[in-house]
């Protein structure tokens, strides 16, 4: 949307984690409120009726009609934890979520450094974006010290073992959810 600016571009003003998107990584998209590049959006627009609040969360109207539906299905990146994240701003504020997001982000980094055989980034984004940061640095510490100098194709296995079985055990699926046509 041309000319919407936002001070933190990597948590959008509904609380998707644009800083761990596959279209952010690849640098197709600059995040929520990066600028030109962006796309229409009608939070966005909404933001700009409502004194340009930061985070929909902050708004006298939240959460409103224009939430419903918007965690039902992903794009790029799972939309399932549109409602926590901007949770997690009102009660531990944005320091303590950019800390995290940070970290999360740092995390992706060394999956996809590391353990990325050319078919995992989505998985990767996926997994960091759903699971604690808790369950992260676990499979981050057990990827260094059981398989850093296996092949890389046998580290991404691993990997997608370790992702998924920490997702299973929070009952997450690692699957973007795609809209029915």
């Amino acid at each position: 949307m041309k000319d919407f600016q936002r001070e933190y571009l990597l948590l959008s003003l509904c609380g998707l984690s644009c800083g761990l998107c596959t279209m952010y990584l690849g640098g197709y998209c600059p995040g929520c409120g990066g600028g030109d590049g962006n796309q229409s959006c009608a939070i966005a627009r909404c933001s700009r009726e409502h004194g340009n609040v930061e985070f929909c969360c902050h708004c006298s109207e939240y959460p409103c009609r224009k939430f419903e539906g918007l965690d039902d299905y992903d794009s790029f990146i799972s939309t399932r934890n549109l409602r926590e994240n901007l949770k997690s701003v009102q009660t531990r504020g944005l320091d303590a979520c950019k800390a995290e997001m940070a970290e999360k982000i740092t995390l992706l980094s060394w999956l996809l450094s590391n353990c990325n055989a050319g078919r995992q980034k989505s998985l990767f984004a996926t997994g960091v974006n759903l699971l604690h940061v808790e369950d992260l640095r676990t499979i981050r510490a057990r990827l260094e010290s059981a398989s850093i100098d296996l092949p890389i194709k046998e580290r991404a296995k691993a990997a997608t073992t370790l992702l998924q079985e920490a997702a299973n055990a929070r009952g997450i699926e690692l699957k973007l959810r795609k809209k029915p046509k």
